[in-house]
C-alpha cells in the first residue's frame, strides 16, 4: 500500500475496497447507533476485524490527535427520544459566550445519522461562537491515541489520518442549520442557505473558510509530527457541493498549504471527494504537492475515465479505485471480477495504483464481492 501510495511499484496491486464503517458494523450484527453514536466498539476495531477476515490491505482512515488542552467547549448530551429503531440527540456545547446545540437521529437498521438541527442558527449571533471556539489550537493535542491504534494494526494496513478543508459542504453539513431561525419567515434547507449565504454573505462564508484554514494547517503540522503513514485529505463530494470556482476560492489554499507541509516532512497524502472529480483531478496534479487521489468513481455515479487519467495523471498522481459502489454492493462476483480486471487494465502499469471501490460499500454488500475483489488482485493484479 505504502509503495503504491508513493508512486512505486509494488509485488501486486493493492486492494482496499470502502468498508470503513457500514459493512463491518452489520458483519458484528450491531445496531448502527452502538458504533456510530456510542463508539463502542471504535469503528477502527470493527474495521480491523474485515481486513483479517477478508485478507485485503487496510485502508485505516480513523487517526487523529486527541482534544486541545486549549479547548474551552464544555458539552452537555441528552436522549431526547428513544425507540427500538432510533435514538434522538441533542448536545449543547457551552462556551464564555454562549450556548449553541445541534440533534441528530441515529437508527438501528440505518446507518444514516439524520441532522434534525446544526450548531448555527443565526449566523450574526451564533457564527462568531462557532470560529471562536470550534477551533480550538491542535499544538497541545497528543497523538497517544494514534499510536495505540498504530501498535494494534501492525502489518494488517496503512496508517492514515482524516483531516478535511473549508468548503460548501463542510459548512451547511458540520455548521449550518437549516431551519428557520429569525421567528418571521421560512428560510431555505441546510445546502441551500449555505449557497445563498456564500453570494449575499461572502464574508461570513470567507470568515469561516480563513477560521478552518488556520486550524487545518496547524493540524497538518502537528499530525506529521506524529509519523502516520499517510494523511487523507478532503470532503465528500467537493465537486458536489461546490463549484469549481468556489472550490478554488475557499478549499483550495488550504489544500495547497497542507499537501505542502506533508511534503516536505515526507508523510504522503491523498485525497477523497466523491461523485464527479475529473476537475478536481486537474486542479489537484497542477496546483497542489498531492500524493494520491480517490476513488475517481466511474459514470453515472462520477464523472472519470480511470484510463485516461492514468494515461494523463500517472507520472504525477497515483490513483485509488473506482469500481462502482453499486455494482460491489448490487452485482454478483462474475460482474465484480470483471470490473476488477478492466480497473486493473486500466492503471496497473507502472505501479502507482490501489485497486478500490468508487465510495463506501453499503451493509447489503455480499462477501463474495469482497473476496471477488481480492482475489483479483492477488492474481490478475501481480507485476
Amino acid at each position: 500500500m505504502l509503495c503504491a501510495i508513493n508512486h512505486g511499484q509494488p509485488d501486486m496491486v493493492p486492494v482496499a475496497p470502502d468498508i470503513s464503517g457500514m459493512l463491518p458494523t452489520r458483519a458484528a450484527g450491531l445496531p448502527f447507533w452502538d458504533s456510530y453514536l456510542y463508539n463502542n466498539p471504535p469503528g477502527w476495531l470493527l474495521y480491523l476485524e474485515q481486513v483479517k477476515k477478508f485478507g485485503l490491505d487496510g485502508w485505516f482512515i480513523y487517526g487523529g490527535l486527541g482534544a486541545s488542552k486549549d479547548d474551552k467547549r464544555e458539552y452537555r448530551t441528552e436522549v431526547r427520544e428513544k425507540t427500538h429503531d432510533k435514538i434522538v440527540v441533542r448536545t449543547h456545547c457551552d462556551t464564555p459566550d454562549g450556548t449553541l446545540w445541534q440533534e441528530r437521529v441515529y437508527y438501528r437498521d440505518n446507518p444514516e445519522v439524520i441532522r434534525t438541527s446544526n450548531w448555527v442558527k443565526d449566523v450574526d449571533k451564533d457564527l462568531p461562537i462557532y470560529l471562536k471556539y470550534f477551533f480550538p489550537d491542535p499544538s497541545s493535542s497528543d497523538d497517544a491515541d494514534l499510536q495505540h491504534q498504530k501498535s494494534e494494526i501492525g502489518d494488517y494496513g496503512v496508517m492514515g489520518c482524516c483531516i478535511g478543508y473549508p468548503e460548501i459542504g463542510n459548512f451547511y453539513i458540520d455548521v449550518l442549520d437549516g431551519t428557520g431561525y429569525d421567528g418571521q419567515r421560512s428560510t431555505p434547507g441546510g445546502l441551500e442557505r449555505a449557497a445563498y449565504l456564500y453570494y449575499d454573505r461572502h464574508d461570513l462564508v470567507k470568515a469561516y473558510s480563513k477560521a478552518y484554514e488556520k486550524w487545518a494547517v496547524e493540524y497538518t503540522r502537528q499530525l506529521v509530527k506524529a509519523r502516520p503513514d499517510f494523511l487523507l485529505l478532503g470532503t465528500s463530494g467537493a465537486l458536489v457541493f461546490n463549484s469549481p470556482e468556489i472550490f478554488r476560492d475557499l478549499a483550495l489554499p488550504t489544500l495547497q498549504k497542507q499537501t505542502r507541509i506533508a511534503r516536505e516532512a515526507g508523510v504522503p497524502t491523498m485525497l477523497h471527494s466523491c461523485g464527479n472529480q475529473r476537475a478536481l483531478v486537474d486542479i489537484c496534479a497542477d496546483e497542489t504537492d498531492l500524493d494520491c487521489i480517490n476513488p475517481l468513481e466511474p459514470p453515472p455515479g462520477g464523472d472519470c475515465d480511470l484510463a485516461e487519467v492514468k494515461q494523463k495523471f500517472g507520472d504525477k498522481l497515483s490513483l485509488m479505485g473506482n469500481l462502482s459502489t453499486t455494482l460491489v454492493s448490487m452485482g454478483t462476483s462474475s460482474d465484480v471480477r470483471e470490473a476488477a480486471h478492466k480497473a486493473i487494465d486500466a492503471a496497473k502499469e507502472g505501479g502507482g495504483f490501489i485497486l478500490s471501490t468508487g465510495d463506501e460499500c453499503g451493509p447489503e454488500t455480499p462477501d463474495d464481492n469482497i473476496f471477488a475483489m481480492v482475489e483479483t488482485a492477488r492474481t490478475y493484479g501481480r507485476y
